[in-house]
């Protein structure tokens, strides 16, 4: 499950191929290698798969998600992107794919990995990995990556490389990451006479903080929470593992939320839905809801990941002044995903490595590529968003003071953010299935006031034995 734009279950419909970025030297730089795994290189080259690219190396790589014409600015930036990477190595072609939403909706997705259709670097999300590799769709990356190929990689946060790993070997390269907060209204919290700086740390915080916004009246929500379209069902996982619990055990194969962390979720819920009144009236709400509620001043708080905030700026109209974020209540852990790029398996050793290289350049470079702040800025993108954030080290020290120089909003809102940091908890196995089933629980508990809990929760976890049970 994604986060802003709800990006897991929301793949764009369709792929042009773009072969007009023939932005520098494309003219000398041959024709694509072939995508059916004989493809190899025109010239250089090096047979050492530690060795980083050589800039003599003459290949074409087709690339998945270059920014659609209706995002200009993301488009241009592109553009610049592949000019500079080419001054150093002019012999690589970069074909982009780009998509009118966000790369592929998941049939379209699963149909292109069935078909060893996929360009020679394609976007995926964490999740994704186990259906990859049933599809025997990515390459072995492990030799290909170091600290010469890849200069930063001590200072990426270590789970995140190992969200992209299976059985100790690299399959991928982080673009983003993202982990759940307490994304709160700042105007609604103060007219509440609630202090937007200290956001609810407890979930008995939130619940009477919930209750004050509540009683304003006009239609406010104090609390919101998804129960439909796959997204009640990951918000139930986030609320357990707020509280230290799990949706299905260390082994993957047993369903684990139907204890007394479960029904203490369930039972909050539940008691703030129907004893205090204050989750408002609609619900069977998914992803996107809760946005436009606290968008236009509807709610107080739901649980987001800090991206939301730009999108609802951006598309929605909201203003970044109005948004606050904490940690997730409890903070035990938190549900934390994100996106990168796989490089298909069967491809050259060549295409690899420039795979790698223009990864590396457009994403895990502290100042150039998708971290380049000043850039964003000029560009009247969104500086000053606590992720991606998956650096550590001299690096985050740098990209943390790049983004507040260049901030297009108050960073100080995200501060107590910033400053709790909570252990990310990747997403259970059959994430959607599973989280399918746990809509039923959170709609249960949110549509009907003589809700049997234990009974709810009882039944979700015969189901998700059964769909773990099905691997």
């Amino acid at each position: 499950m994604r986060s802003a734009r709800f990006r897991r279950t929301r793949r764009a419909s369709a792929v042009t191929l773009v072969s007009a970025l023939t932005l520098t030297a494309l003219a000398a730089c041959g024709t694509s290698s072939s995508n059916n795994g004989s493809g190899g290189s025109d010239g250089g080259g090096s047979t050492d798969p530690a060795a980083p690219l050589d800039p003599k190396t003459k290949v074409t790589l087709t690339i998945d998600c270059m920014p659609p014409a209706a995002k200009a600015a993301e488009l241009k930036e592109w553009k610049e992107d592949v000019v500079e990477f080419n001054k150093t190595y002019p012999n690589v072609t970069i074909e982009g794919r780009s998509t009118p939403g966000q790369c592929l909706e998941p049939p379209r997705f699963t149909a292109m990995l069935k078909a060893k259709s996929q360009p020679d670097v394609f976007y995926t999300y964490f999740t994704d990995l186990p259906q990859v590799l049933d599809n025997d769709g990515a390459a072995d990356i492990t030799a290909y990556v170091n600290d010469k190929s890849v200069p930063l990689l001590k200072d990426i946060d270590p789970n995140v490389l190992n969200s992209l790993k299976h059985d100790g070997k690299l399959h991928g390269l982080p673009t983003s990451n993202y982990t759940m907060g307490l994304l709160i209204n700042r105007k609604l919290f103060q007219q509440a006479g609630l202090d937007p700086d200290a956001p609810p740390r407890t979930w008995a915080e939130v619940r009477a903080a919930a209750k004050k916004i509540a009683g304003l009246g006009k239609g406010i929500a104090g609390f919101g929470e998804y129960s439909a379209g796959n997204t009640g069902g990951w918000h139930f996982t986030a609320q357990m593992y707020s509280l230290g619990g799990a949706v299905v055990d260390a082994s993957g194969k047993k369903a684990a939320f139907n204890n007394e962390l479960g029904k203490q979720v369930a039972e909050n819920l539940h008691a703030m839905r129907w004893q205090d009144d204050s989750m408002g009236k609609t619900q069977l709400l998914k992803w996107g809801d809760l946005q436009k509620q606290i968008a236009t001043d509807k709610l107080g708080m739901f649980l987001a990941a800090p991206d939301d905030i730009a999108y609802m700026v951006q598309q929605l109209g909201a203003r970044y002044e109005n948004f606050g974020m904490g940690p997730i209540p409890g903070e035990r852990n938190t549900l934390a995903g994100g996106n990168n790029y796989m490089v298909k398996k069967g491809i050259s050793g060549d295409k690899i490595k420039a795979a790698v290289a223009w990864l590396n350049f457009k994403n895990l470079t502290v100042g150039k590529g998708q971290f380049d702040w000043a850039r964003t800025k000029a560009d009247k993108l969104p500086v000053g968003v606590p992720q991606p954030n998956f650096w550590l080290n001299e690096s985050k020290t740098k990209d943390d003071a790049a983004r507040i120089q260049y901030a297009t909003m108050p960073v100080a809102n995200f501060k107590t953010f910033m400053d709790n940091p909570v252990a990310g908890k990747a997403e259970p196995p059959k994430a959607q299935e599973v989280y399918k089933v746990l809509d039923n629980v959170m709609s249960g508990i949110l549509t009907n006031k003589d809700a049997d809990i234990d009974k709810v929760l009882a039944t979700a976890e015969a189901q998700v034995n059964q769909v773990l049970a099905n691997q």
